[in-house]
């Protein structure tokens, strides 16, 4: 069977010299059993003779050997006119040539030498294509009127396919059946209506779907009808092997017989089941006897139940194994399942390192903890003052005539105590330091000196001054006023050897001599 759309008139050609040259991609069934040469790009000796045996294709992928006596240089492809088994002369086409053909003839077990190879003739020129293409067009009409002829003589038998030699001298009806069949009065009826000798071939399901082809169940073209040749018997065997149910509709293909494919893995499964235990007997425990339900080859698992019970137990074959030679030995495990063994827990890194890494963890979490404890606390102490009023301010504390150390220490005791209690940091003079607390323009250190009881301190006895900050100009020279002290006798450096924080001279505070006491 050629293809109808070469330019050639026939057959697929490897080359641009003759032929579609798709390579054996054509569509119309010229690829039907097609084997790629895969020694027609090597350059071969000038002094290598080919092989001279060619491979020729006939239509529904029928294919024989011929003997290329005249050496003619042939490409896979080509059509060629070559003697017929019997008088006369037929057309085919090339579908393997050279050493290939060797490998094939041994495959097949076809001597070399045999006397049943026939020879062929020439290439085939157009008037013996035309001739063989108007052959062929005879054949559906001959098909079907052999079919009514079939049914007029009441024979059970299926005419499938009609091919004519190319000279249209013989006529070959392949048909199937399953008994025996007395077709004499079915060959003089054809051949008086014909006018062609008739030959009646028998083929098998099998080779009837081959030549027919067709798309089978995994969407592929059947592996009859595209490269297997040799067809084995299949029982439904190989199905119970491989786990799959034994339903005829999904086992069987479009001849009507078991699918071929289910051979192709047989030999896979055949070497998983020599680890799986055979159970031909119900597993005995003390909760029930369990059967086997499903057995998984490649995953050495099996599904077992009770009679009766839906709930499955999965074990793999080892505990299968276990199972059954308790059982020879007259004892039933609690359970089906393996016990469980209790792993021992490795040790912690905590427990291998000296001390415990979580500690540094708390002490981060509870920082954490208070810091949020204190900011949410702010808001609350804030709402629970009444509306309209604001929050006290801390008082300033007063300077003590207490001893330089002490009372600076106190009164910073007294301020951090104030401030941790209040929602309001101090501002202004009570936010400065104590040391510099009582420093302002023009005023002396303050008088740490002693003093009579019921005076007062010498730096609370501050001059009336002007909205400038200074003293009014109407006040006496020697006056306390002009001289900026509240002390007599106090002298205005003082007041700026105060700012830089105490006297030159290292004497009392102020620089002020003290008062002699009365005599």
């Amino acid at each position: 069977m050629a293809c109808t759309s070469c330019s050639s008139g026939g057959g697929c050609s490897t080359t641009s010299a003759s032929g579609c040259g798709s390579k054996g991609s054509c569509s119309s069934g010229c690829t039907r059993l097609n084997v790629f040469d895969w020694l027609q790009d090597l350059d071969l000796p000038s002094d290598f003779k080919e092989f001279d045996i060619v491979e020729i294709r006939f239509k529904g992928g029928r294919k024989d050997f011929f003997r290329n006596t005249s050496r003619l240089p042939l490409i896979t492809g080509d059509a060629v006119v070559v003697e017929a088994a019997s008088n006369g002369w037929h057309l085919g086409h090339v579908s393997l040539k050279g050493e290939l053909v060797r490998l094939q003839m041994k495959k097949k077990k076809v001597p070399l030498d045999s006397k049943d190879i026939k020879g062929i003739l020439r290439v085939a020129t157009d008037q013996d294509v035309e001739r063989w293409n108007a052959v062929r067009d005879l054949e559906t009409g001959t098909m079907f009127r052999a079919r009514s002829v079939v049914d007029e003589l009441r024979l059970k038998m299926k005419l499938s396919d009609v091919e004519y030699q190319a000279d249209r001298t013989r006529a070959t009806f392949f048909y199937s059946a399953e008994d025996r069949v007395d077709f004499r009065d079915l060959i003089k009826r054809l051949a008086d209506e014909f006018r062609v000798r008739v030959e009646m071939r028998q083929i098998s399901l099998r080779h009837e779907a081959g030549r027919l082809g067709g798309i089978g169940s995994c969407g592929r073209e059947l592996c009859c009808s595209t490269w297997l040749t040799d067809f084995k018997s299949v029982s439904t065997t190989a199905a119970r092997y491989q786990n799959l149910s034994l339903n005829p509709a999904k086992l069987s293909g479009q001849c009507g017989r078991l699918k071929c494919c289910l051979n192709y893995e047989l030999d896979t499964y055949l070497d998983a089941l020599k680890d799986i235990p055979q159970v031909q007997r119900p597993l005995l425990t003390e909760k029930g006897d369990y059967v086997l339900q499903k057995t998984d080859i490649f995953k050495r698992k099996m599904w077992f139940a009770v009679r009766g019970d839906n709930n499955w137990v999965v074990l793999p074959t080892e505990r299968v194994r276990e199972v059954q030679e308790m059982n020879k030995r007259g004892e039933k495990p609690d359970n089906l399942l393996a016990p469980v063994r209790e792993e021992e827990k490795a040790p912690e890194v905590t427990a291998i390192v000296e001390g415990s890494l979580e500690r540094l963890d708390d002490k981060i979490k509870g920082s954490k903890r208070t810091k949020r404890k204190k900011t949410k606390e702010k808001p609350v102490a804030s709402a629970a003052a009444p509306a309209g009023t604001k929050a006290p301010r801390p008082a300033t504390p007063k300077a003590t005539t207490a001893e330089p150390d002490e009372s600076v220490s106190s009164e910073a005791g007294e301020a951090a105590e104030g401030s941790s209690g209040e929602t309001r940091r101090p501002r202004g003079a009570a936010a400065r330091p104590l040391n510099r607390r009582g420093r302002g323009r023009g005023e002396g250190k303050r008088n740490d000196a002693p003093r009579a009881e019921g005076e007062a301190p010498a730096g609370d006895a501050r001059p009336p001054r002007n909205s400038e900050g200074r003293p009014p100009r109407n006040a006496a020279p020697g006056s306390d006023a002009a001289k900026g002290t509240g002390e007599p006798g106090g002298e205005r450096r003082g007041g700026r050897n105060s700012r830089r924080g105490g006297s030159r001279s290292g004497g009392p505070a102020g620089g002020a001599t003290p008062p002699t006491p009365a005599s």
